[in-house]
């Protein structure tokens, strides 16, 4: 009897030990789901504020293409015969001015955005940063190699098509590193606003690179705000 209730006081305290064992571990699942969804929901809102970040980088760029090949365009016209509202020299004053401009702007957010990157992912931008800078210096040896060969339109439709095909790979190239189809959509439109500019004369190339091409850049950069607003 003394036994049996020994068993069954052994049966008691197992039973008791049981229970709240399975309870600790159904806690402990519960906070690791709890966890898991809390560090997946931050991570998400990160990769929006960096990524709503990055894509404004592209309105002052945007806006820089829009003023800086619209100046060309009006220097260059549609027809075999240029518009000459504004000289060459003046188109390319305000072009450069507004990529000056741009490059100001970006320098600055990238400086703020800095400061929400570490480890990798700072690492990361550092590289395609320099990516820029690394591709558009032997690009400016190349078209200043040929352009003295050319008239002066197409030596000016040299420099800016090079110029907006190294933006388009580019483009499609961050959209890799941060996994981000918009990105590589939109470098894929530029591409295709280069191609029909190239093959459409100097003009035409300016009047795309302008409408199309800082169009779209304007609006690639402003729609995660927009989308950030709605939600």
């Amino acid at each position: 009897m003394l036994l049996g209730d020994a068993d069954g006081g052994r049966g008691g305290l197992g039973g008791g030990a049981g229970g709240p064992g399975r309870g600790d571990e159904d806690e402990g699942a519960l906070g690791l789901e709890e966890s898991l969804r809390l560090i997946e929901g931050q991570r998400a809102v990160t990769a929006r504020r960096l990524w709503g970040g990055t894509a404004l980088f592209c309105v002052p760029w945007g806006v820089a293409w829009l003023v800086g090949f619209g100046a060309f365009f009006l220097h260059y016209g549609l027809s075999e015969r240029p518009y000459g509202l504004i000289s060459a020299e003046a188109a390319t004053a305000v072009l450069f001015a507004a990529l000056l401009l741009a490059l100001v702007a970006t320098c600055y957010m990238v400086a703020k955005q800095g400061a929400l990157t570490r480890g990798v992912s700072r690492q990361r931008g550092t590289m395609y940063g320099l990516s820029w800078f690394l591709a558009f210096a032997p690009m400016w040896l190349i078209a200043g190699h040929f352009a003295p060969l050319l008239h002066d339109a197409e030596a000016s439709l040299l420099w800016a098509s090079l110029s907006v095909w190294i933006v388009s790979v580019l483009s499609m190239a961050g959209a890799a590193v941060w996994r981000h189809p918009p990105m590589f959509y939109l470098g894929v439109w530029i591409g295709v606003v280069n191609s029909a500019g190239v093959l459409a004369g100097p003009g035409w190339h300016s009047l795309l690179s302008s409408i199309a091409g800082g169009g779209g850049l304007i609006l690639f950069g402003l729609l995660p705000r927009l989308g950030a607003g709605k939600a």
